[in-house]
This record gives structure tokens, sequence and C-alpha cells, in this order.
């Protein structure tokens, strides 16, 4: 019978509530396709509104990241033009005294040319500016991967909260079968007369307590399922998830130094520090290039034709082009050396950014390892005390069956096994958020979108 016993409070399986409580509420979510949250980070990543937006960002910086943009390529322009003039006068002579009048003279023109510029050579700044646009194309990629790890840290953290609403439901069930079961046998000796109504009522008000506990317990699952939905962009926030996860899994294989070195090879705030930093270097490249002449190409070719309505030439046609180089050098513009210093301050600025963020992060790991060891250590004393409060609340059990225990007793005993499986999941819920922020400011976080958490 102990054994028995001990498996059922091992198991923890949802039990039905009376009749009463049945018509209340529903103690699991409606059965749905199974899924795990590698599925489920997948399906996030495609329909997140968010990613959506960044990497249509990222798009238009790819876009931008052309030579064209650049400035490499010439500019080629193509215009016409039609024109009509109208003109009247009156002309006089001296001697002898005459006077010439024209009336409706008009004069018709049409024009057609093709042009076309080109910067040869700037300084260099043409360059600069190429580069600038292929730094910013890297800088967005790596705003694109911060939205997805972030979001990855959050759907896995929602998830695992999900998880621990249902575990938490599942030892809900568990102590009101507990207490149901309890009142069953109070009542059996309130009916046979060896029981006060005492008894019988106090067991009834526990029972009540532990049905509106499971009650307020399946309105947080509730809550839970629609943020997760939420996060999953559905529709339909009150779709029914079945997540094949039953407990809260934890990486067991997490090394400080490995963590630390991984952080400062691939945290992204890192890698977007130095991205500008790398802008900074090209705007001063950028400056520097005003030290260099300048080299311009241009070229045209038009066509014109006009209808003369007075004299003796009737129309004129005109073609021809031309083709011209342009050097120069700007000798002094008054801002240079500003902004040449301005640029350099930049750098400076840039490098004291990353050292800055080194830091920082060097704090944050250490701080987050030192919070996650610590609930490693508080997981295991908890499991020590769950054997504890197993072992005590057979023997209230046991007494209580023989009638030599009180049922405020036995109630205690209950919750004591209640509070120390409760512990436990709470304890293992930090410890994860612990290893997600920890997997995060490593660069690892994706790394659950690639394993099933099964």
């Amino acid at each position: 019978m102990r054994i028995f016993f001990c498996n059922i409070l091992l198991a923890l399986l949802p039990l039905a509530i009376n009749a009463k409580t049945q018509t209340s509420h529903n103690d699991s979510i409606p059965s749905a396709a199974p899924c795990t949250l590698s599925s489920l980070i997948h399906l996030g990543l495609q329909n997140s509104y968010g990613l959506q937006i960044v990497r249509n960002e990222e798009k238009i910086a790819e876009n931008n990241a052309t030579r064209a943009n650049a400035g490499y390529l010439p500019t080629v322009s193509l215009n016409a033009g039609y024109d009509a003039n109208l003109n009247g006068g009156n002309s006089r002579t001296r001697s002898p005294q005459t006077t010439t009048r024209t009336r409706g003279v008009a004069d018709l023109g049409f024009n057609a040319g093709i042009s076309a510029d080109w910067t040869v050579f700037d300084g260099f700044k043409i360059q600069a500016n190429y580069a600038r646009l292929q730094e910013l194309h890297k800088q967005s990629a790596t705003q694109t991967r911060i939205a997805l790890e972030d979001y990855v840290a959050n759907l896995t953290a929602e998830y695992y909260n999900y998880v621990q609403q249902h575990i938490r439901l599942r030892n809900l069930n568990s102590s009101l079968a507990l207490s149901r079961e309890r009142l069953r046998i109070v009542l059996a000796r309130y009916t046979l007369g060896s029981a006060s109504r005492l008894d019988l009522q106090q067991a009834q008000v526990d029972f009540n307590a532990d049905s509106a506990q499971c009650l307020k317990q399946q309105e947080k699952l509730n809550t839970a399922l629609i943020h997760l939905n939420e996060l999953l962009c559905i529709k339909d926030i009150n779709t029914p998830l079945h997540i094949t996860d039953t407990t809260i899994t934890l990486y067991d294989d997490l090394v400080y130094d490995s963590l630390w070195q991984s952080t400062l090879n691939t945290n992204v705030t890192l890698l977007r520090a130095e991205h500008n930093k790398n802008l900074a270097q090209i705007d001063l490249k950028s400056v520097a290039s005003r030290d260099y002449p300048y080299v311009k190409l241009n070229a045209n070719y038009g066509y014109t034709h006009n209808n003369i309505t007075k004299g003796s030439i009737a129309s004129r046609d005109n073609w021809g082009g031309n083709i011209g180089v342009t050097v120069g050098f700007k000798l002094f513009d008054g801002n240079r050396k500003r902004e040449r210093r301005n640029a350099q301050i930049n750098i400076e600025n840039a490098e004291l950014a990353q050292a800055e963020l080194r830091q920082a992060l060097n704090a944050d790991l250490a701080d987050l390892w030192q919070a996650y060891q610590n609930n490693l250590r508080l997981l295991a004393l908890e499991k020590e005390n769950l054997k504890a409060a197993q072992e005590n609340h057979f023997i209230a059990h046991e007494r209580f069956m023989l009638g030599d225990l009180s049922g405020i007793q036995m109630r205690e005993a209950q919750q004591s096994l209640l509070d120390a499986v409760e512990r436990i999941r709470e304890t293992e819920y930090s410890t994860k958020l612990c290893e997600i922020s920890l997997m995060q400011i490593s660069g690892q976080v994706m790394n659950y979108s690639l394993v099933s958490q099964d």
C-alpha cells in the first residue's frame, strides 16, 4: 500500500473534481496536435509580425548597398523640348522716313539631347560610401539576429511558463484528490458516529479551498496559453496547444569559461558595437577624401530644329556634342579639420563603448552564473525536502487512517507536501530562466530551435 500511495503522489496526475466543480472549469487544455518547443519556435519565427518587419528592413539595407547608390556609376539624362515664339514689331528708317510693320511672326523650335556625368575619382569618397553601405547592411543583419534571439528567448521563457502552470495545476488537482479522499473518510466516520461535525466541516472547508485554488490556477493556465499564442501570432489566441513537455528540462553541461568565450565571439551586442566602430572609421576615411583632387567626366549630344517664317532661311537644323574633363581640388572649406577631429573622437568613443560593453557582459554573465549555480544547489536541497515531506505525509496518512491523527494535523502534512512540490516547480522555472539568459548572452539561444525539448 505504501508503494501504491507514493506512486500516486509522484505521478501527480490530473484527477477529476466532484460534479459541482466539474461544471466550473476544465483542468486541461483541449486536445490539439502535439508540439515541442522547437516546433513552436519555428512556427513563431515564420509568423511573428515584428520579425517580418525587421527582415524587411534588412532587405532595404541590402538593396541600398549597391555601387550605384555609392556613386560608382555615371548619371545619364535624356531631354527634349518644343518652343514657339510669336512676335510683332515696327521698324523705321531715318531717310527717307518709312515704317515697316511685321505682325504674327512665328518661330517654332524643337530640341533633343542626351547628357552624361560621371565622377571618376572623388578622393576615395565613393569607396568610403560603398564601404559604409556594406557595413550598414551587416549592421542590419546583426539587428535582425538580435530580434531573432530576443524572440526565441521570450518564446522559450513563455513556453516553460506554460509548462510550469500545467505542472502546478496537476499538483493542485492531486492535492484536491487527497482532500476529497479525506472528506470521504471523515464523512463515513461521521455517519458511524466516530467523528465530530467539526471534523466534517473542516474537511469540507479544506476541500472547497483546494477546489478554489484549482479554479484560479486554470485561469492562470489560460492566461499563459493566450500569451503563448500571442507570441506565435496565432489569430485565434484561444487555440489549444498540446505541449509534449510535462517537466521543465535543464541543460546540465553549461561551463562558465565556454560561455564567456562564446560571449566574446558571438554576442550580438558586441557585434553591433563592432559595426559602430567600423562605421566611425569609414567616416574618418570619408573626411580624409577631401585631401585628394576630384576628376569628373561629362558629355552631351543634342539636336535642334527651328522653323523661321521671315527671312531667306526657312528652317535651321543643328546637331553635335561635346565631351569634357573637370579636375579640381578643394583648397579650403573651413570644416575639414573639425570634422576630422570629431571623426577620430567618434572612433575612440566606439572603442570605449566596446570595452564598456565587454565589462557589462562580464558582470551580467557572472551574476547570471552565480544565480544559476545557486538555483541548482537550491533545487537539489528542495528535492531532499520533498523526500522528507513525502515520508511525513505517508506517516500522517497511515495514522489518520487508524484514527490516531486529527484532520487538522493531516491537513498540515498535506500542505507541507504541496509546498515542497511547489518550491521545486518554482526553483526549476527560475533555474530555466537563468539558463535562457546565459544562452542568450553567450549567443547560443538559437539552440533551443535546433533540439527538441521532449
